[in-house]
């Protein structure tokens, strides 16, 4: 099972995913940095982290492999707690365990688990594909007698010792540049001149416009009906996901059992794999989303999981 693979697929599309019994991936955006020591420049992307105390089922690893796999829920959440039997097995024999792409563990002097993220990764679908740059430094002083050499036999100045014995050329400068406001500043004022004219004149059209249109009747036979439309208000990307149907009937028919028991259903349109997905609620916050699926967990459906839409 190349859990793994899954698990990189998946830093991709959404910012938490938790490994059941081990602990969950956690991805916050970073801007492009430069390394001024070794002059290299990083893409942007997001940066990994791992958070041991996240270790509650929340259906995402599990339904994504057994979609991927074409296995039962049951099956696939089985092999999970399989592979971190292993990787918990591996750290209690101070070996380092490393999951490809994604990082690497080991346990300290204090048996706490310590993470070190790959950086061959961005997980970003905008930054997908760029690499690291690495640039040479700038060496301005390696060419410096072969300018001084051509300042004398050409009308320019380089070096700032050549500009500090020859202040004339800066006051000629400054003269070009206030010979050159001068111009621009007469072609302003007739630009805005005629400006000021067209304003006027479409005042003046706009005017009789208006008074063409007041004098204007309009006589219909009988007056139109009102119309009341309705405007559904978006509720937030994270949705807290009932079940994913292959069959759209089902899904709808879910919706209904959902909305006799009092939850605000819906359907939110297939997914990649072609399910048809059904959710409880959608929430503005990652929060209040995270107390509502806690509480559906224990009391409704334990298989319920938390969607981020929107990254």
């Amino acid at each position: 099972m190349q859990l793994a693979t899954y698990i990189k697929d998946l830093l991709y599309r959404y910012e938490c995913v938790i490994i059941p019994g081990f602990g969950a991936f956690l991805t916050q955006y970073q801007s492009a940095t430069i390394d001024g020591e070794n002059h290299t420049m990083f893409p942007p992307g997001k940066q990994v982290s791992f958070n041991k105390q996240l270790q509650t089922n929340d259906g995402l690893l599990a339904n994504y492999v057994a979609t991927v796999d074409g296995l039962s829920y049951e099956t696939a959440l089985k092999q999970i707690r399989n592979y971190t039997s292993q990787l918990s097995l591996s750290l209690a024999e101070d070996k380092e365990v490393v999951i490809p792409q994604i990082g690497s563990f080991t346990l300290n002097k204090e048996q706490r688990v310590q993470f070190i993220p790959s950086q061959k990764e961005t997980f970003s679908t905008a930054s997908f594909g760029l690499a690291s740059v690495t640039s040479i430094p700038v060496q301005r002083n390696l060419y410096k007698d072969q300018v001084t050499a051509l300042e004398k036999n050409a009308p320019l100045l380089f070096t700032p010792e050549r500009r500090k014995k020859t202040p004339y050329l800066r006051y000629a400068a400054i003269g070009l540049i206030a010979l050159t406001l001068a111009g621009l500043s007469g072609v302003k004022w007739y630009e805005g001149d005629v400006a000021n004219h067209n304003f006027v004149q479409k005042q003046k059209a706009d005017s009789l416009v208006d008074l063409q249109i007041q004098e204007a009747t309009f006589a219909f036979p009988n007056p139109l009906p009102a119309i009341n439309i309705t405007v559904p208000k978006e509720t937030g990307r994270y949705h807290i996901v009932a079940g994913a149907f292959r069959i759209e009937a089902n899904a709808y028919k879910k919706i209904a059992q959902l909305s006799d028991k009092g939850y605000t259903a819906k359907y939110i349109g297939a997914n990649r794999y072609g399910l048809h997905q059904v959710v409880y609620n959608s929430f503005e916050t990652r929060q209040e989303a995270q107390n509502v699926l806690s509480t559906i967990q224990r009391s409704e459906n334990r298989d319920a999981w938390l969607l981020v839409q929107g990254l």
